[in-house]
């Protein structure tokens, strides 16, 4: 994959925050909080505002009491737990989230299945790694801003996944309980010195969500932009490649 876009290359920024958008999240809010979706469910546009859905699948990793959860129901604006517990199989959870391209002005939903898996239950049973990772498009990687050791895990999580994806993979990080400042593990001369190793995004993630979108519109915003930068990337390698293609589907 290319090098990661620059904000706001591909989808417009804090489009979220435009009065033309209202229309489209009216779709996915209720009273400022995202509405939740089951799995066969979506946003239903009237016919003059109809749009494409593009589909994905995200896998959040991360050592165990990082937040993992929590993240995945931050994002779809589902009760925060309380009280940590390992989760014990794989949970998947549906986000949808309305974005306006730069390049066409063209809106899209991008319908996010995010993947949740205990890291006990990956390494008790053999067959739910390879689950998770089939037809994966984007990995997040958490660590706790509490915990140092997540923070320094990082290297190998990234370095397991790269090895074993075909170089079409969106890898995000987000440090979790940033709001916790003062037990703080993590310092920012150490997130810039992995964003200077890796070339990967790091965001944050704490505290409340007063206006029902807070942290969670940058995450979205950076995992859509990714994500459509590397479908632009695939699509340019199929059109300077059809032959392959072609050969493909013989």
């Amino acid at each position: 994959m290319e090098s990661v876009p620059p904000t706001g290359s591909f989808i417009v920024p804090d489009w979220h925050r435009c009065k033309e958008s209202k229309e489209y999240f009216n779709k996915i809010l209720h009273k400022k909080k995202q509405r939740q979706f089951g799995l066969l469910e979506s946003p239903m546009m009237p016919p003059h505002a109809a749009v494409d859905t593009v589909h994905y699948k995200i896998f959040i990793s991360g050592k165990s009491g990082v937040g993992k959860t929590t993240l995945a129901a931050r994002l779809a604006g589902l009760n925060i737990p309380k009280m940590h517990h390992e989760t014990t199989g794989i949970q998947t959870t549906v986000v949808y989230w309305p974005v306006k391209l730069r390049e066409n002005g063209r809106v899209l939903f991008f319908r996010l299945q995010l993947w949740d898996c205990g890291e006990n239950a990956l390494r008790r049973f053999d067959h739910l790694l390879p689950s998770c990772q089939e037809q994966v498009d984007a990995v997040l990687f958490l660590f706790s801003f509490t915990d140092r050791t997540s923070f320094e895990d990082l290297s190998n999580q990234i370095l397991k996944w790269t090895e074993q994806s075909d170089g079409c993979l969106v890898k995000v990080v987000v440090g979790t309980k940033f709001d916790l400042f003062m037990h703080c593990d993590v310092a920012e001369r150490d997130l810039r010195k992995f964003q200077e190793t890796w070339r990967i995004p790091v965001l944050r993630s704490g505290g409340e969500v007063s206006d029902g979108l807070g942290d969670v519109a940058l995450i979205l915003n950076c995992l859509a932009e990714n994500l459509w930068h590397q479908d632009c990337v695939k699509a340019r390698a199929v059109s300077q490649h059809p032959q392959h293609e072609a050969g493909a589907l013989i």
